[in-house]
């Protein structure tokens, strides 16, 4: 049980700690941020195509990975046309947070929980290293989400430990479903293929439909182009490394 519990808390609190390096920039140039937002699109492009998709296909049929892919895609999109904008606050007065960047911290909180249900059904079911090979998964793009999550704010002049806190909360609301599925196991693991390919869905909407496009139209194309390809295959070796 401690080791489940560890392996839970260990993969939820990735997005925290993949935030932390957004302290360290000062001044993020559009070139700078084309890169990190090209080279963050490759991993969770590889994490969801190496990692969440083949797990899930272990575990179900084409059907319901077919379904639950465009499920997670069809469901960010609904929430894309309902999210209203916000003013958040930083040093220098009030500052308007545009719809995309709101989105995608809702969306991340949102494909957070069938992730930590996942996560912790996968624990409990006690089947041959499922729960390691799940969390690995999703514990190595939680890490590239959280950056992306307080480098979008910080981008949108949020305060720097302000963005990289609400990246932490997105990480803390898949630990809360992490302990939800470990203990409601029973109903919950058959939700396991279905919440891996949702998170899939989730993920790559969000590249294709944010990442890629914020990446092109400053002049650095093709920076960002090998960035992404650079961390499509970081995540690869990484995946490649713990099997």
């Amino acid at each position: 049980m401690n080791g489940h519990v560890m392996g839970m808390v260990l993969c939820a609190l990735s997005t925290g700690i993949g935030a932390v390096p957004v302290l360290l920039f000062r001044r993020i140039s559009h070139r700078r941020m084309d890169i990190l937002l090209a080279y963050t699109a490759g991993v969770m492009v590889a994490a969801s195509t190496y990692g969440l998709i083949p797990a899930s296909l272990k575990l179900t049929n084409l059907y319901v990975l077919f379904f639950s892919v465009l499920m997670g895609a069809l469901l960010l999109s609904l929430l894309e046309q309902f999210v209203p904008h916000v003013d958040l606050h930083h040093e220098r007065g009030g500052v308007a947070l545009p719809r995309e960047s709101l989105t995608l911290v809702m969306a991340m909180a949102l494909h957070n929980v069938p992730e930590g249900l996942s996560v912790g059904a996968s624990f409990a079911s006690e089947s041959d290293n499922l729960g390691v090979i799940v969390s690995l998964s999703i514990g190595l793009q939680n890490a590239p989400e959280g950056f992306l999550v307080a480098l979008f704010l910080v981008n949108q002049r949020v305060r720097r430990r302000t963005a990289v806190l609400i990246a932490a909360l997105t990480g803390l609301i898949e630990m809360a479903a992490a302990f939800l599925g470990y203990h409601l196991a029973s109903f919950a693991v058959s939700l396991v293929p279905y919440g891996l390919a949702f998170a899939a869905g989730a993920m790559l909407f969000i590249v294709y439909k944010e990442l890629i496009p914020e990446t092109h139209g400053h002049g650095y194309e093709r920076s960002a182009t090998f960035a992404f390809l650079l961390g499509l295959l970081s995540m690869i070796s990484v995946v490649e490394w713990f099997r």
